[in-house]
């Protein structure tokens, strides 16, 4: 059956008439189930928002535990084999009476060796003239006896060594990790009260915390004092070496969450 002109505008009207008012009832719908937003969940977004990031730090001295000690013989002769020769037989000396003072042969270790040709510039110019060797064999001494420093080198040097090259003191591990822990707790606990005082100040209340980030422990290490000494064994004073205090600090990061 055909429709007229008429007939087909009246049923579009009807069409939109009825999809309009379905459109009403879904919208009514919507806004009846809609669940209102409650203080809390207000109170929540608020301290998603505010946010205070505070930075704790401790710090404190502590005494080496821990020395390495670099010393050696250097000897010159006319033939490297000579120069050698009277290198090997003073170092054995020297680890022999390093060893009846208490170092332990676990604790000594070669750090350098070498032979190395002298040449005479003043009278052949840039070619020179080779007049000799030299030999020079270093050792280190790694240990935590730390109060027997100055008897090595007072031994060492009666028994043969002319060299001493650097006294380094430093912590030991397990000692740094006890530090490392202390200071944590007492960075947290300055980064905390900063918050305190920042929140009262400004009318709010820290609620928790967002994020924490933790700082590189601060250790730089202090090579320990070494003091000129005459290599004459008959001086009777000891060569005075002093370990001293090292500072160890760190730094923490953290974001508060303030609230009302």
């Amino acid at each position: 059956m055909s429709l007229t002109l008429n007939q087909k505008m009246d049923l579009g009207c009807m069409t939109v008439v009825l999809i309009s008012f379905l459109a009403i009832l879904i919208v009514a719908s919507t806004i009846q189930n809609t669940v209102p937003i409650s203080a809390a969940q207000l109170d929540s977004s608020y301290a998603l928002n505010n946010t205070l990031f505070v930075s704790g730090s401790a710090t404190a001295n502590t005494k080496a535990d821990k020395v390495i000690v670099s010393l050696g013989v250097e000897t010159t002769d006319k033939t490297a084999q000579k120069a050698l020769l009277s290198n090997s037989d003073l170092m054995n000396k020297v680890l022999g009476a390093l060893k009846e003072s208490g170092v332990q042969l676990n604790e000594t270790r070669t750090s350098a060796f070498s032979i190395n040709p002298n040449y005479n510039y003043s009278q052949y110019g840039d070619k020179g003239n080779l007049i000799g060797f030299t030999v020079s064999n270093s050792i280190h001494i790694e240990s935590s006896n730390i109060n027997s420093v100055s008897q090595w080198i007072d031994t060492a040097v009666q028994a043969g060594a002319n060299t001493v090259n650097d006294v380094y003191f430093s912590v030991s591990e397990e000692k740094l990790q006890d530090i490392k822990n202390m200071l944590l707790k007492e960075a947290v606990a300055n980064a905390k009260t900063k918050a305190d005082i920042v929140a009262a100040a400004s009318g709010l209340n820290v609620a928790g915390i967002k994020s924490i980030t933790v700082g590189e422990i601060g250790f730089p290490p202090v090579p320990g004092p070494l003091y000129a000494k005459s290599v004459s064994s008959d001086e009777a004073s000891s060569t005075p070496i002093l370990p001293g205090e090292q500072e160890v600090s760190t730094t923490v990061s953290i974001v508060y969450i303030l609230v009302r």
